[in-house]
């Protein structure tokens, strides 16, 4: 029961099911409305009425944290890594229940507009998704903390996968009188009510004592029987101390480094603009001519997205083997540029789902990333870190995202798929980033704070 407790999946699940079921809702509402406000005056005047919408409720949504989202990171680490879990998730609850009132009340739709503005005050994905991410890291060694945020991020996909392959069904078949897609909102708010009752009341915060004595349990044993000497060390720690606080006598704790940090932080923050701007515009695309797509079409296009998040896991499980962490980062920067080339040609809807086999490795690059910067900074820092990367993302995916748009429109006409070509040239570009901090640490870059914390140990006991 306990080792149920500490796990974050079930939060993560839910959420992604209710996001699921409410992003087909949302956008098959916003379709149907402005289908009718254009009186079907022409398919390109209806495409970009749906972009403006998006484009005023992504800024909207995506600029808003910058007021919440640091703030509650630093709360997180100091007072409960629960809060940057459960705040933003009552928001989502809150915020989203807007839509169910525009559709049975028929308010205007600038509500949504409100609506993601409550969302975004309280914290959004910015915020939500770094408390997982140092949830996750917190309870996790170093040596498993990429296979452990893989798996995070494939439950993730799977519940999108589930959410999205039956969203469109539950659009089109289940319905009140004539208010179409309000069960499938409801369905959406019960999986946050679930989420936020799960964070409050069952997840049990990581004792992360216990966690490193397990990680030095295993260390291996000397020829004579004794255990080494860094674990003997290490033990001591454990009495009273996290590790993470501990420096040898005669030492200072080991500062990150700042030139892996950047790197990092470049090719995460360049590599996201190009992937989430081309779900923005592709959520789009395939509403329109060739392919023209209904709302379960919509829901088999979600679910093939997200398997990406399954292929992705098994891919880190079988790669990690024989590759490391740039390794498997570089791959999936490769998979995703070369989906997105032919996601540009795709006039078919087989097309569209070769590009989805192409991206399958797509997902890995993100949350490797997170495991490295984790490697060199203080566990105590991991909710303000993260939250700050999150933030970078956010920031310029969202102002990047309105140009990616008007681009998109102003190309309709012309030629509709060159949006993508500019996505594929910049996911082969984030590749630069991360082979300039390899050739980094194969001159004698610095390795993660843990492990070279075991080494001056070894090194200061054995003299």
């Amino acid at each position: 029961m306990v080792m149920i407790r500490n796990c974050i999946e079930p939060v993560v699940a839910g959420a992604q099911i209710a996001s699921s079921f409410y992003d087909t809702g949302l956008l098959l509402f916003v379709k149907d409305y402005y289908n009718q406000t254009t009186n079907g005056s022409s398919e390109n005047a209806l495409q970009k009425a749906i972009s403006n919408f998006y484009i005023t409720y992504s800024l909207t949504m995506g600029l808003t944290p910058l007021l919440s989202a640091y703030i509650l990171g630093r709360i997180s680490d100091r007072f409960n890594r629960k809060i940057s879990i459960c705040v933003p998730l009552v928001g989502y609850l809150v915020s989203r229940s807007f839509l169910l009132f525009v559709i049975l009340w028929e308010w205007p739709i600038e509500v949504m507009f409100g609506s993601a503005a409550l969302n975004g005050l309280t914290g959004w994905f910015t915020t939500y998704w770094a408390g997982v991410m140092a949830w996750t890291s917190q309870g996790s060694t170093e040596s498993r903390r990429s296979l452990r945020l893989i798996i995070v991020e494939m439950v993730y996909g799977l519940a999108g996968f589930v959410g999205s392959l039956v969203s469109g069904h539950i659009f089109v078949k289940l319905n009140i009188a004539n208010y179409q897609g309000v069960i499938l909102v409801c369905c959406s708010l019960s999986c946050y009510v679930f989420c936020v009752l799960y964070s409050i009341f069952i997840l049990k915060t990581h004792n992360s004592v216990e966690l490193h004595a397990e990680e030095y349990k295993n260390k291996p044993i000397n020829e004579n029987g004794s255990m080494g000497p860094e674990h003997t060390e290490q033990s001591k720690l454990l009495d009273g101390k996290p590790t993470e606080n501990y420096a040898p006598e005669g030492q200072t704790n080991v500062s990150p480094s700042k030139f892996i940090l950047i790197t990092m932080f470049t090719g995460a923050i360049l590599f996201n603009v190009a992937s989430v701007g081309a779900e923005d515009v592709i959520n789009v695309f395939v509403l329109k001519k060739p392919l023209s797509w209904g709302p379960v079409e919509v829901g088999y296009g979600n679910a093939a997205a997200y398997v990406t998040y399954i292929t992705s896991f098994v891919g880190v499980f079988i790669l990690s083997k024989c590759l490391g962490d740039f390794g498997l980062i570089i791959i999936g920067m490769l998979s995703f540029g070369a989906g997105m080339l032919i996601m540009a040609f795709a006039r078919w809807t087989y097309l569209y789902y070769i590009a989805r086999a192409v991206m399958m490795f797509s997902l890995i690059p993100t949350p490797i990333i997170r495991s490295i910067i984790s490697k060199h900074v203080q566990g105590s820092s991991y909710g303000k870190v993260f939250v700050v990367l999150q933030l970078g993302i956010g920031i310029v995916v969202v102002t990047t995202s309105a140009g990616f748009n008007k681009l998109y429109q102003a190309t309709l006409d012309w030629y509709s798929g060159f949006c993508f070509i500019v996505f594929s040239i910049l996911g082969f570009l984030s590749i630069i980033p991360m082979s300039i901090a390899v050739c980094k640490q194969s001159l004698g870059g610095q390795p993660s704070r843990a492990s070279m914390n075991e080494e001056t140990t070894y090194g200061t006991l054995t003299k």
